[in-house]
């Protein structure tokens, strides 16, 4: 009797998602004005996919947890190991394309990535033993690494910054979508042909990906610019203007993974059950892919300066609101956190494309390796808040409250940053107190 309520609460979860997709989708085949626009969308359904290929590999398998277990017959804790593998495997991957990229061009770079990727997933789907499969997982996450890379310097390469600025903000607030979708998704195929079909799944989405990329990514003549083929990842950190862009998208990020990674123990705290703590996560979804495209309409009556303040303004606010509720007044229910955030939520979505964008517009001609350590520095960052939130995570709300303070100070100093035209003009406005100045000034009262 448990097991088939808990079956219809599933399937009941899974009607909701499956709406939303084909709302979602509605919404897109809209977009398609004409029959001449149908190879543009087409290639921003590619670099959608792309964009998204990391995150469905990591969640995708997620409902597969026990059964894996099962199979290998291991602990829990082991199976759980293969998702920090695959996490490992993404940050370090982020650094290495760059490189590749300048040396062998984009599109063989991208196929190989993806190549990786398609090997390690059929790998996955044969293991007979957790060692392997962890490795496979960590080979995995280097491959995918391509796709999040490369997507991104093949739209600043191929288009001018305003252009660039309009396909971001198409793009990414998809990301959102992945990680909502994925283990459905996984759980789908999971219940109807078992858990290696998840990997084989995958492994056909990466051949796609591959053939796809031999039609839209042109082959590249070899590298032969000084400029481009010697900068290194110092010679970009120290470009402030991207630094700080990079600085903003990663402790907004940082925020995010905050409320995410303790948020469920706070509803299990408030007594809601698994249910309704998944279906707590669609609000946040949903503003932040509204926010990522009302950011167009903001760009396009403001300016992407004026649009960039109003959004950190907003999410200075909303920072103030969460950290009223969760650290200054406690014992409320949940609904004014969970508002704030999803208000939160549609800022990041908003801001992202921007910072994004003017940080690797910095960079036209080293796309891939700016990208590269983008994406590192982001993951870092929120790796970093969501071991930092987790910690302290049986204080629930405090927990949440605290961490999110502290990406925005973060926050903060990456806008200022991305202000100064270089280290010398922030040096100039940062003057540390000369004790003998200040001795001076004391003799001379």
């Amino acid at each position: 009797m448990m097991a088939n309520v808990k079956n219809k609460r599933f399937t009941a979860i899974w009607q909701v998602f499956t709406l939303r997709i084909l709302i979602y989708l509605i919404l897109f085949l809209l977009l398609m004005k004409s029959l001449m626009n149908v190879k543009y969308y087409l290639f921003l359904t590619y670099l959608a996919l792309l964009s998204m290929l990391g995150f469905i590999a990591t969640d995708m398998y997620l409902p597969a947890f026990k059964a894996i277990e099962d199979t290998m017959a291991t602990s829990p804790s082991k199976v759980a190991m293969s998702l920090t593998f695959f996490l490992a495997g993404l940050a370090l991957g982020q650094l290495i394309y760059g490189p590749i990229v300048e040396r062998f061009g984009k599109r063989n770079a991208l196929i190989f990535g993806l190549t990786v990727f398609t090997l390690a997933s059929i790998s996955l789907a044969t293991s007979d033993s957790m060692l392997v499969f962890n490795i496979s997982r960590f080979m995995q996450a280097i491959g995918a690494c391509s796709a999040g890379v490369i997507w991104q310097a093949i739209v600043i390469e191929k288009y001018d910054a305003t252009k660039a600025q309009s396909v971001f903000s198409n793009i990414m607030p998809l990301v959102a979508l992945s990680p909502a979708l994925a283990p459905i998704l996984g759980a789908l195929i999971l219940e109807s042909y078992g858990w290696q079909s998840i990997f084989i799944t995958l492994t056909c989405l990466a051949v796609a990906m591959i053939a796809f990329t031999f039609s839209f990514v042109p082959k590249e003549a070899k590298q032969t610019n000084v400029e481009k083929s010697d900068i290194s990842y110092l010679s970009i950190l120290k470009n402030t203007g991207y630094l700080g862009n990079v600085i903003i998208f990663g402790a907004c990020s940082g925020a995010f993974f905050s409320y995410l990674t303790v948020w469920p123990m706070v509803m299990e705290q408030h007594g809601y059950d698994a249910t309704a703590i998944g279906l707590s996560f669609i609000p946040q979804t949903i503003m932040f892919i509204l926010g990522g495209y009302a950011s167009k309409t903001l760009i396009r009556k403001t300016g992407t300066e004026t649009a960039l303040k109003v959004l950190l303004s907003l999410f200075g606010l909303c920072v103030l609101a969460i950290v009223i509720v969760t650290i200054l007044v406690k014992g409320l229910s949940i609904f004014p956190l969970l508002t704030a955030f999803s208000i939160l939520a549609a800022c990041n979505g908003a801001i992202y494309p921007i910072v994004v964008n003017s940080a690797l517009q910095q960079f036209p001609k080293n796309a891939a390796k700016a990208a590269g350590l983008q994406n590192f520095i982001q993951i870092s960052l929120s790796f970093g808040a969501s071991s930092l939130v987790a910690i302290w995570v049986t204080k629930g709300e405090m927990a949440i409250g605290w961490g999110i303070m502290l990406c925005s100070f973060i926050v903060f100093a990456g806008f200022k940053l991305r202000n100064f035209k270089n280290w010398n003009e922030v040096n100039e406005n940062f003057v540390f107190p000369d004790p003998a100045r200040i001795g001076a000034s004391k003799e001379e009262k």
